[in-house]
Protein backbone atom coordinates (compact mmCIF):
# COMPACT_ATOMS: atom_id res chain seq x y z
CA UNK A 1 0.00 0.00 0.00
CA UNK A 2 2.76 2.33 0.92
CA UNK A 3 4.58 1.60 -2.15
CA UNK A 4 1.56 2.31 -4.12
CA UNK A 5 1.31 5.73 -2.50
CA UNK A 6 4.65 6.52 -3.37
CA UNK A 7 4.43 5.77 -6.58
CA UNK A 8 1.55 8.13 -7.49
CA UNK A 9 2.39 10.72 -5.07
CA UNK A 10 6.12 10.74 -5.53
CA UNK A 11 7.62 14.50 -4.24
CA UNK A 12 4.04 15.61 -3.52
CA UNK A 13 0.18 15.89 -5.04
CA UNK A 14 0.28 19.57 -6.84
CA UNK A 15 -2.79 19.39 -8.37
CA UNK A 16 -4.88 18.90 -4.35
CA UNK A 17 -2.50 22.04 -3.51
CA UNK A 18 -5.52 23.65 -5.35
CA UNK A 19 -7.57 22.90 -2.37
CA UNK A 20 -7.66 24.50 0.68
CA UNK A 21 -5.72 22.41 3.55
CA UNK A 22 -8.92 22.89 5.68
CA UNK A 23 -11.35 22.07 3.44
CA UNK A 24 -13.68 18.76 3.95
CA UNK A 25 -15.44 16.69 1.20
CA UNK A 26 -18.43 14.05 0.77
CA UNK A 27 -17.46 11.69 -2.00
CA UNK A 28 -19.08 8.36 -3.66
CA UNK A 29 -17.96 5.64 -4.92
CA UNK A 30 -20.30 4.56 -8.43
CA UNK A 31 -19.70 0.66 -9.69
CA UNK A 32 -20.61 0.62 -13.49
CA UNK A 33 -20.44 -2.83 -14.33
CA UNK A 34 -21.71 -6.15 -12.42
CA UNK A 35 -19.76 -7.46 -10.08
CA UNK A 36 -18.60 -9.33 -7.06
CA UNK A 37 -17.66 -6.46 -4.32
CA UNK A 38 -13.70 -6.98 -3.23
CA UNK A 39 -10.94 -4.85 -1.91
CA UNK A 40 -12.64 -2.94 0.95
CA UNK A 41 -9.34 -3.12 3.37
CA UNK A 42 -6.95 -2.14 0.50
CA UNK A 43 -9.32 0.72 -0.03
CA UNK A 44 -9.90 1.92 3.35
CA UNK A 45 -5.92 1.77 3.95
CA UNK A 46 -5.32 3.67 1.13
CA UNK A 47 -7.23 6.64 3.02
CA UNK A 48 -6.05 5.66 6.43
CA UNK A 49 -2.12 6.01 5.46
CA UNK A 50 -2.98 9.56 3.95
CA UNK A 51 -5.33 10.96 6.48
CA UNK A 52 -7.06 8.59 9.10
CA UNK A 53 -9.58 11.73 9.60
CA UNK A 54 -11.44 10.20 6.61
CA UNK A 55 -14.28 7.85 6.90
CA UNK A 56 -15.41 5.10 4.61
CA UNK A 57 -19.60 4.03 4.66
CA UNK A 58 -20.19 1.09 2.86
CA UNK A 59 -23.53 0.34 1.36
CA UNK A 60 -22.69 -3.09 0.19
CA UNK A 61 -20.31 -6.20 2.02
CA UNK A 62 -17.18 -7.49 1.04
CA UNK A 63 -18.13 -10.42 -1.39
CA UNK A 64 -21.48 -9.69 -2.68
CA UNK A 65 -22.99 -9.47 -5.69
CA UNK A 66 -23.03 -5.89 -7.33
CA UNK A 67 -25.30 -4.81 -9.94
CA UNK A 68 -24.67 -1.91 -12.13
CA UNK A 69 -25.18 1.41 -11.31
CA UNK A 70 -24.61 0.85 -7.58
CA UNK A 71 -23.15 3.24 -5.21
CA UNK A 72 -20.35 1.17 -3.62
CA UNK A 73 -19.52 3.79 -0.72
CA UNK A 74 -19.28 7.22 0.89
CA UNK A 75 -16.14 8.89 1.89
CA UNK A 76 -15.90 11.81 4.19
CA UNK A 77 -12.94 13.85 5.36
CA UNK A 78 -10.71 16.21 4.16
CA UNK A 79 -10.57 17.28 0.75
CA UNK A 80 -6.96 16.97 -0.07
CA UNK A 81 -6.99 13.52 1.05
CA UNK A 82 -9.53 12.19 -0.67
CA UNK A 83 -8.37 13.72 -4.06
CA UNK A 84 -5.04 12.10 -3.47
CA UNK A 85 -5.84 8.99 -2.71
CA UNK A 86 -8.85 8.89 -5.55
CA UNK A 87 -6.67 6.88 -7.79
CA UNK A 88 -4.81 4.41 -5.82
CA UNK A 89 -7.92 3.42 -3.81
CA UNK A 90 -9.70 2.99 -7.01
CA UNK A 91 -6.84 1.03 -8.94
CA UNK A 92 -6.87 -1.59 -5.88
CA UNK A 93 -10.77 -1.92 -5.76
CA UNK A 94 -10.75 -2.53 -9.63
CA UNK A 95 -8.46 -5.03 -9.80
CA UNK A 96 -9.43 -7.21 -7.08
CA UNK A 97 -13.76 -6.42 -8.03
CA UNK A 98 -12.63 -8.08 -11.58
CA UNK A 99 -10.71 -10.68 -10.04
CA UNK A 100 -13.46 -11.49 -7.68
CA UNK A 101 -15.94 -11.66 -10.00
CA UNK A 102 -13.69 -13.43 -12.72
CA UNK A 103 -13.86 -16.81 -10.05
CA UNK A 104 -17.58 -16.30 -9.17
CA UNK A 105 -18.24 -16.86 -12.77
CA UNK A 106 -15.75 -19.89 -13.08
CA UNK A 107 -17.59 -21.14 -9.79
CA UNK A 108 -20.91 -20.67 -10.99
CA UNK A 109 -19.79 -22.77 -14.37
CA UNK A 110 -19.23 -26.02 -12.47
CA UNK A 111 -22.12 -25.71 -9.73
CA UNK A 112 -23.38 -29.06 -8.86
CA UNK A 113 -20.61 -30.58 -10.01
CA UNK A 114 -17.82 -31.52 -7.05
CA UNK A 115 -15.29 -30.17 -8.85
CA UNK A 116 -13.67 -26.98 -7.44
CA UNK A 117 -11.70 -24.08 -9.02
CA UNK A 118 -8.10 -23.07 -8.05
CA UNK A 119 -5.88 -20.16 -9.33
CA UNK A 120 -2.57 -20.31 -10.05
CA UNK A 121 0.82 -18.24 -9.14
CA UNK A 122 0.51 -16.17 -12.94
CA UNK A 123 -0.87 -13.04 -10.72
CA UNK A 124 0.62 -9.31 -10.66
CA UNK A 125 3.99 -9.22 -9.02
CA UNK A 126 3.87 -7.48 -5.54
CA UNK A 127 -0.20 -8.34 -5.41
CA UNK A 128 -0.22 -12.19 -4.92
CA UNK A 129 -1.63 -12.20 -1.65
CA UNK A 130 -4.16 -9.53 -2.43
CA UNK A 131 -5.60 -11.47 -5.88
CA UNK A 132 -5.61 -14.51 -3.83
CA UNK A 133 -7.80 -13.19 -1.23
CA UNK A 134 -9.85 -11.45 -4.01
CA UNK A 135 -10.35 -15.55 -5.69
CA UNK A 136 -11.62 -17.02 -2.36
CA UNK A 137 -13.93 -13.80 -2.22
CA UNK A 138 -15.09 -14.64 -5.66
CA UNK A 139 -15.61 -18.40 -4.14
CA UNK A 140 -13.02 -19.83 -5.70
CA UNK A 141 -10.32 -21.76 -3.61
CA UNK A 142 -6.25 -21.04 -3.71
CA UNK A 143 -3.81 -23.46 -4.74
CA UNK A 144 -0.33 -22.94 -3.61
CA UNK A 145 0.79 -19.61 -2.54
CA UNK A 146 4.64 -20.01 -3.43
CA UNK A 147 7.32 -22.12 -4.21
CA UNK A 148 7.66 -22.67 -0.70
CA UNK A 149 4.13 -24.58 0.27
CA UNK A 150 4.02 -26.90 -2.06
CA UNK A 151 5.77 -29.31 -4.22
CA UNK A 152 4.81 -29.23 -8.01
CA UNK A 153 7.19 -31.72 -9.70
CA UNK A 154 6.74 -30.52 -13.17
CA UNK A 155 8.56 -32.21 -16.80
CA UNK A 156 11.86 -30.12 -16.35
CA UNK A 157 12.22 -31.37 -12.45
CA UNK A 158 10.94 -34.65 -13.49
CA UNK A 159 13.64 -34.60 -16.35
CA UNK A 160 16.73 -34.08 -13.98
CA UNK A 161 15.32 -36.39 -10.89
CA UNK A 162 15.61 -38.96 -13.69
CA UNK A 163 12.01 -39.80 -12.99
CA UNK A 164 8.57 -39.45 -11.41
CA UNK A 165 9.29 -42.08 -9.09
CA UNK A 166 12.80 -40.42 -7.93
CA UNK A 167 11.46 -36.92 -7.60
CA UNK A 168 8.63 -37.87 -5.70
CA UNK A 169 10.57 -40.19 -3.37
CA UNK A 170 13.37 -37.31 -3.17
CA UNK A 171 10.63 -34.67 -2.41
CA UNK A 172 9.08 -37.54 0.44
CA UNK A 173 12.70 -36.77 2.50
CA UNK A 174 13.76 -33.13 1.33
CA UNK A 175 10.08 -31.47 2.44
CA UNK A 176 8.39 -34.04 4.52
CA UNK A 177 5.06 -32.92 5.56
CA UNK A 178 4.05 -30.82 2.44
CA UNK A 179 1.78 -31.87 -0.25
CA UNK A 180 3.32 -33.19 -3.80
CA UNK A 181 1.73 -32.78 -6.67
CA UNK A 182 3.19 -33.88 -10.42
CA UNK A 183 2.65 -32.85 -13.24
CA UNK A 184 1.28 -35.51 -16.07
CA UNK A 185 1.56 -34.99 -19.59
CA UNK A 186 -0.49 -38.58 -20.65
CA UNK A 187 -1.98 -41.38 -19.42
CA UNK A 188 1.42 -43.58 -18.63
CA UNK A 189 2.99 -40.05 -16.47
CA UNK A 190 -0.37 -40.40 -14.74
CA UNK A 191 0.20 -44.45 -13.74
CA UNK A 192 4.10 -43.43 -12.45
CA UNK A 193 2.61 -40.74 -10.30
CA UNK A 194 -0.09 -42.94 -8.72
CA UNK A 195 2.54 -45.81 -8.53
CA UNK A 196 4.88 -43.46 -6.64
CA UNK A 197 2.08 -42.40 -4.33
CA UNK A 198 1.69 -38.77 -5.55
CA UNK A 199 -0.90 -36.74 -3.45
CA UNK A 200 -2.33 -34.55 -6.56
CA UNK A 201 -1.86 -35.22 -10.44
CA UNK A 202 -2.36 -32.52 -12.25
CA UNK A 203 -3.36 -33.35 -15.75
CA UNK A 204 -1.68 -30.91 -18.43
CA UNK A 205 -3.88 -30.08 -21.40
CA UNK A 206 -5.34 -33.35 -21.72
CA UNK A 207 -8.23 -33.47 -23.98
CA UNK A 208 -11.69 -34.67 -22.52
CA UNK A 209 -11.64 -38.48 -23.81
CA UNK A 210 -8.10 -38.16 -21.81
CA UNK A 211 -9.68 -36.94 -18.61
CA UNK A 212 -12.38 -39.19 -18.38
CA UNK A 213 -9.99 -42.17 -18.93
CA UNK A 214 -7.56 -40.77 -16.21
CA UNK A 215 -10.39 -40.22 -14.18
CA UNK A 216 -11.34 -43.78 -14.73
CA UNK A 217 -8.10 -45.28 -14.47
CA UNK A 218 -7.43 -43.30 -10.88
CA UNK A 219 -11.07 -44.72 -9.20
CA UNK A 220 -10.03 -47.84 -10.11
CA UNK A 221 -6.79 -48.17 -8.29
CA UNK A 222 -5.77 -49.16 -5.32
CA UNK A 223 -4.07 -45.86 -3.73
CA UNK A 224 -6.26 -43.09 -6.16
CA UNK A 225 -5.19 -39.58 -6.01
CA UNK A 226 -6.83 -36.36 -6.27
CA UNK A 227 -6.71 -35.06 -9.33
CA UNK A 228 -6.76 -31.88 -11.32
CA UNK A 229 -6.59 -30.41 -14.72
CA UNK A 230 -5.68 -27.07 -15.77
CA UNK A 231 -4.41 -25.77 -19.50
CA UNK A 232 -6.91 -23.80 -22.05
CA UNK A 233 -9.72 -23.36 -19.68
CA UNK A 234 -12.24 -20.71 -20.30
CA UNK A 235 -15.99 -20.30 -19.25
CA UNK A 236 -17.60 -22.10 -22.31
CA UNK A 237 -15.33 -25.45 -21.68
CA UNK A 238 -14.76 -25.54 -17.85
CA UNK A 239 -18.36 -27.35 -16.80
CA UNK A 240 -17.15 -30.21 -19.46
CA UNK A 241 -14.06 -30.06 -18.04
CA UNK A 242 -15.60 -30.75 -14.36
CA UNK A 243 -18.18 -33.41 -15.26
CA UNK A 244 -15.33 -35.64 -16.08
CA UNK A 245 -14.77 -36.08 -12.72
CA UNK A 246 -11.85 -33.84 -11.87
CA UNK A 247 -11.15 -32.87 -8.48
CA UNK A 248 -9.88 -29.49 -9.57
CA UNK A 249 -9.62 -26.79 -12.12
CA UNK A 250 -6.63 -24.22 -12.57
CA UNK A 251 -7.55 -21.30 -14.11
CA UNK A 252 -4.93 -19.00 -14.68
CA UNK A 253 -7.23 -16.28 -16.44
CA UNK A 254 -8.54 -15.87 -12.72
CA UNK A 255 -5.65 -13.60 -12.21
CA UNK A 256 -4.11 -12.74 -15.44
CA UNK A 257 -7.02 -12.21 -17.38
CA UNK A 258 -8.26 -9.39 -15.38
CA UNK A 259 -10.64 -6.70 -17.07
CA UNK A 260 -10.88 -4.02 -14.69
CA UNK A 261 -14.28 -3.64 -13.06
CA UNK A 262 -15.41 0.37 -14.31
CA UNK A 263 -15.30 2.83 -11.00
CA UNK A 264 -15.24 6.01 -10.41
CA UNK A 265 -15.54 8.65 -7.42
CA UNK A 266 -16.83 11.67 -7.51
CA UNK A 267 -17.19 14.06 -5.13
CA UNK A 268 -20.82 15.47 -3.72
CA UNK A 269 -19.99 18.28 -1.31
CA UNK A 270 -16.88 20.30 -0.34
CA UNK A 271 -16.72 23.40 2.61
CA UNK A 272 -13.90 25.22 3.68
Amino acid sequence: MSRALREDIGSGDVTARLIGAATQARAQVLCRDAAVLCGAPWFEETFRQLDPSVQVEWRAAEGAPIAAGTILCELAGPARALLTGERTALNFLQLLCATATCAQRFVAAVAGTACRILDTRKTLPGLRSAQKYAVRCGGACNHRQGLYDLVLIKENHIAAAGSIGAAIATARTASSGLRIEVEAEDLDQLRQAVEAHADVVLLDNFELEQLRAAVAFNRAHLHPVLLECSGGVTLENVRRLAETGVDFISVGALTKHVQAVDLSMRILAARA
